[in-house]
């Protein structure tokens, strides 16, 4: 800005997150404020080249990276230079694999993959894994894990890891790209069973437990989400608009993003996520080691670590069910000038809870909780419509997350009865009714577009000095724009369904396994 005598002012300064997630890739620029100033997207291609297995070209990644950065700068009106720092985050788990000159040896491989399920069954039954590794690592193992995926690559692929040079997480691998200096970033790498959680760094004897001692030296150094880890290059700022020399924080595991995206600043809030995974997770200042718990991870402030119950068992199935189901319906609303979600909202509205007692189980992803689950309606019969499969859907998947949330009260009984609720369900009002209905709680949503790009650019915020810490950066950059209240009528209706949906779910698990192993064999 420039004042009237012709001396300029300090000219507004930014910041820019960019996220990776299994399909899309954004890129966003926000001020101080956490407002955006620009948002550019663009989908990559998921690969499914057998049966469990779910990969993306590389290339075509980058390439994707590159554009959306171009985009965002362009739309934003503003000169690179007002650009201070960049971050990256992406999904967490997968595996990226790069030879010495970064070149891939083969595809990345996304954290939906269940190729090799079989390894982690051997370890999770084997009685060291209680005594010696879980105080260690503090979660579960499942299959789309790095650890997982390099045993399947040992034994199938072992040509491709003598060629890798070094082993990434998405956002890590984007970051090297971006700067030339390769490094994991410790909120990420602590929910992929390959360090010591508990100590914060690599552990020999935990390597050298899942096999992997002579890998030790593809596994880069550990640096924090806040440190500064290198700076656009020339070559990056050529393709991309973004000035040579800007500095790029670590960034963080798209969970903890989401949650300092959801204003998650204090110990004990509870939030929901509902994109893919269906996350619920809470803050606290001590760790927790527990068979059953999905996950402990580093949170990117010191002594503080994020509490995390998760399964692929989210709002994507209702994707999954309008891309199969209801392409004419996607036509159809649109020569109306209408959306295929709006009239999904409509058919759920024109049904009720009481008057079906259709379940469906939100596995069309898989589930890291039942190696076996598949997904399905159970209770069809003659009087059911694509109204009723749709409300089925929405009750499962809000099941789903009630399932987990259930669990970390457990754990902790103090968690608030607030929640703030993120992702795909909060842009249907009907569908986050039923949220607040089956969970009986007020729910918050916040006035955050897209939690991945805000959560990491507030690591490059605290990189550059706006702020001293991401509670601090998430008490500026995040506001609450309403609330959604249960109805108390329903919660009889709901209690009495989700009891059977947990009957079922148990009652499953045999067919779900004769499934899997007819598949199999």
């Amino acid at each position: 800005m420039v004042t009237n005598k012709g001396s300029t002012v300090m000219k507004d300064e930014y910041v820019m997150g960019i996220d990776n997630g299994g399909t899309v890739t954004k890129a966003a620029i926000y001020d101080r404020n956490g407002s955006v100033v620009s948002i550019a997207s663009k989908s990559t291609q998921m690969l499914t080249p057998r049966e469990f297995q779910t990969e993306r070209d590389i290339t075509e990644l980058w390439a994707a990276n590159i554009e959306v950065i171009k985009k965002a700068i362009e739309q934003s009106g503003i000169d690179a230079s007002q650009i201070k720092g960049i971050a990256v985050t992406g999904h967490g788990n997968g595996l990226y694999l790069v030879d010495e000159a970064g070149n891939p040896v083969r595809n990345g491989i996304i954290s939906t993959d269940s190729r090799a399920k079989e390894y982690v069954e051997k370890w999770q039954n084997s009685p060291e894994f209680l005594t010696d590794i879980l105080p260690k690592t503090m979660q579960s193992i499942w299959a789309g894990q790095p650890i997982a995926l390099l045993a399947w690559l040992k034994d199938n692929e072992p040509e491709v890891l003598q060629k890798a040079h070094t082993i990434f997480m998405v956002k890590d691998l984007i970051r090297f790209y971006l700067t030339g200096e390769a490094y994991l970033e410790l909120t990420d790498i602590s929910g992929t069973n390959l360090i010591n959680v508990r100590d914060r760094k690599y552990d020999d004897e935990l390597l050298a437990w899942w096999g992997f001692a002579d890998l030790r030296a593809k596994l880069p150094p550990v640096k924090l989400s806040t440190d500064c880890c290198g700076r656009i290059t020339d070559e990056v700022a050529r393709q991309t608009g973004l000035c040579a020399g800007t500095p790029v924080s670590g960034g963080v595991f798209d969970i903890s993003a989401s949650s300092v995206a959801s204003g998650i600043n204090t110990l004990d809030k509870l939030a929901i996520i509902t994109g893919t995974w269906s996350i619920n997770e809470y803050v606290t200042d001590h760790p927790v080691i527990d068979k059953d718990l999905f996950m402990t991870s580093i949170y990117p402030i010191d002594g503080k670590w994020l509490i995390t119950e998760a399964s692929p068992t989210s709002a994507s199935n209702l994707e999954w069910f309008i891309n199969n189901f209801m392409e004419n319906d996607r036509e159809t609303a649109a020569a109306q000038g209408s959306s295929v979600y709006e009239l999904c909202n409509s058919l759920v509205l024109s049904t009720t809870p009481e008057e079906s007692h259709l379940l469906f189980f939100p596995f069309v992803f898989g589930s890291n909780t039942i190696p076996d689950a598949s997904a399905g309606f159970i209770g069809v019969n003659s009087f059911h419509k694509k109204a009723h499969f749709l409300r089925a859907i929405y009750e499962g998947v809000a099941f789903s997350h009630l399932y987990h949330t259930e669990r970390l009260r457990n754990i902790n009984p103090d968690l608030s009865r607030t929640i703030r609720i993120a992702g795909g369900v909060t842009n249907s009002p009907v569908w986050l009714q039923v949220f607040a209905d089956i969970f009986q709680c007020t729910l918050e949503i916040v006035d955050v577009k897209e939690h991945g790009t805000l959560g990491t650019a507030m690591t490059a915020a605290v990189m550059i000095g706006w702020f001293d810490d991401v509670f601090a950066a998430s008490n500026e950059m995040v506001r609450v724009a309403r609330t959604v209240t249960p109805n108390p009528a329903r919660q009889q209706v709901y209690q009495d369904k989700y009891q059977l949906y947990k009957k079922l779910l148990s009652e499953m698990q045999s067919p779900w396994k004769s499934c899997s192993n007819y598949i199999t064999h």
